[in-house]
């Protein structure tokens, strides 16, 4: 009987008590009528900063009393003038308000939605009727809200940013880049700028693990010098120059040439092989990155990406830029060791099928940096250093120990991928299939990276840089003997670089690996003319020993 009462007790207790605390969820969330000590140690939906305001500063260089910066103390400016510097006498900066989720109080309003455009989003468009948008200068309207799990939702906007250009896309997992452009007044030549905006919690971007397929292949696309700009682009030399009446905007002709053999290729893996960004042309070069990051994101496609001599000349530097692109999906790049020159010297490891954790295929990555530090003496373009070769041949045989190398029962292969080319590329004679169009731009001084690679048994090294250039050249040892490494260009993809040289089609090139075999295979294809056939498809590897073809 009283181990009745005391069960009947206890259960009406624990109703009364889910009761108790249900009421006060529904008060705390009305009137947030907990302790704040409490609200701090509740789990958030996501940590870190929400957005209670968002405003357009406009200044003039004409107008000394005007300022394009707000109180510090209670806004951050979005640091990209939206003219792109390039306005007659304005400028004009996004400045918005944000709080830590712990820190709101009872009058804070959180942004739950951003639209731009003259009109109120409530007026002619469906299920807005009811809803109050709030007016803030450029055409941008916010949606905010008050209640006290606004901040806990997944519609709650937690970072602002800006991209540039009628062609501007997202690619980063949670952020939307609005459709309409921010309303400025036309003074100068400016590209349109459009809000970007992320919701929720920042999702962690993981990096992919290449592997062979099951069929024991493995391919590759090099990309090089895509020379993408801020907005659409001018295209220089394009082929045939009828082409659409004459009318080409080189990014959207460049990125709809890549999503074609992206398409048909379906590559494992894509090399940006440097010159991904037009510098002069890009006063945005994130609005550039995104543009061909977001056709590999897409897809699915993991992407490995160096620096070529143009990347850096627009508004971010190598570092920040390397910084961009490894916050993306997909992406394999990494700064390498900071004792070594250069920003982008790295190995990616593409694992043997199934689940196996051995090392298949081995990938290096090197930057070859901009210009000649020392033009009197070697003119042109800069060379591969000391310290990275030194690394390189010290990464090389590091791994070759390693078990995961060791115990592969396949042949193991190998490949560097770089921007400048070798000065081995002027050896002419050595040119077995492509075209040779210009004179190699390589470096003036001979660093001696050629031997280093034959030496840690690299198969292939390609190239980009002179963009008319895509042959493949077999280096043999001294006299002319045993065939030792393959040197190749990838050729040029964009249009918002040269080409010329008697009507040069762009062009990517392909590197499949046939595990089972130990064989590479080579093969190019073009934009415009036979898009259907593998241009000059060669076997350059077989039995793991460079062959000539």
């Amino acid at each position: 009987m009283v181990l009745r009462r005391q069960v009947r007790t206890t259960i009406q207790l624990g109703v009364l008590t889910c009761i108790i605390l249900f009421v006060l969820f529904l008060l705390d969330n009305r009137y947030r009528v907990l302790p704040d000590a409490i609200h701090s140690h509740l789990p958030a939906h996501h940590p870190g900063l929400v957005i209670t305001d968002i405003t357009l500063i406009t200044c003039s260089s004409l107008n000394l009393l005007s300022s394009c910066k707000l109180d510090s103390e209670g806004w951050h400016r979005v640091e990209k003038d939206l003219y792109l510097n390039k306005g007659w006498f304005a400028k004009a900066y996004v400045h918005i308000q944000r709080k830590r989720e712990e820190d709101l109080t009872e009058t804070d309003r959180v942004l739950i939605d951003v639209r731009t455009g003259r009109l109120d989003p409530s007026t002619g468009e469906k299920n807005q009727g009811n809803e109050r948008w709030e007016s803030r200068p450029g055409g941008i309207w916010l949606k905010r809200s008050s209640s006290r799990h606004a901040s806990d939702s997944q519609d709650a906007i937690t970072a602002v940013d800006i991209l540039f250009g009628a062609d501007a896309v997202e690619p980063r997992p949670g952020w939307e880049v609005k459709d309409q452009p921010l309303l400025l007044s036309t003074s100068g030549e400016t590209q349109e700028a459009r809000l970007s905006v992320r919701r929720g919690k920042p999702p962690t971007v993981e990096k992919p693990i290449p592997r062979i397929r099951k069929d024991g292949k493995f391919k590759i696309m090099q990309v090089a010098d895509l020379h993408l700009s801020t907005g659409l682009g001018t295209c220089r030399d394009a082929e045939p120059p009828e082409h659409n009446g004459g009318t080409c905007d080189a990014d959207t002709r460049t990125l709809d040439f890549v999503s074609q053999v992206l398409d048909t290729e379906k590559p494992d893996l894509v090399v940006l092989s440097g010159d991904q960004v037009n510098g002069e042309t890009a006063p945005d070069a994130q609005s550039a990155v995104f543009k061909c990051a977001e056709l590999f994101i897409r897809r699915n496609i993991p992407y490995a990406t160096i620096f070529g001599n143009h990347d850096d000349e627009g508004s971010l530097s190598r570092s920040a830029l390397m910084t961009l692109t490894q916050s993306l999906p997909l992406s394999l790049a990494e700064p390498g060791p900071a004792t070594v020159d250069g920003v982008g010297n790295y190995v990616v490891e593409v694992l043997a099928r199934g689940t196996s954790t051995h090392s298949a295929l081995t990938l290096y990555l090197l930057d070859t940096h901009g210009y000649s530090p020392d033009e009197r003496q070697f003119r042109g373009y800069d060379w591969l250093k000391k310290s990275q070769i030194d690394w390189f041949k010290e990464r090389a045989s590091t791994l070759k120990q390693q078990r995961n190398h060791k115990e592969y029962t396949h042949v193991h292969l190998d490949m560097a991928f770089i921007h400048i080319p070798l000065p081995e590329y002027r050896n002419t004679a050595d040119i077995v299939s492509g075209e040779f169009r210009e004179n190699p731009t390589a470096p003036g001084f001979n660093s001696g990276f050629r031997q280093a690679l034959v030496e840690e048994g690299v198969l292939a090294v390609s190239c980009g840089h002179d963009h008319v250039n895509d042959y493949c050249a077999l280096s043999r040892t001294e006299g002319g003997g045993k065939p030792e490494l393959w040197m190749c260009y990838g050729g040029a993809a964009g249009f918002g670089g040269y080409a010329g040289y008697g009507g040069y089609h762009r062009r990517v090139r392909l590197f499949e690996f046939d595990m089972n075999e130990a064989r590479i295979t080579t093969w190019k294809r073009l934009e415009w003319g036979e898009r259907e056939k593998r241009i000059d498809e060669q076997v350059i590897v077989a039995n793991g020993r460079v062959v000539a073809g």
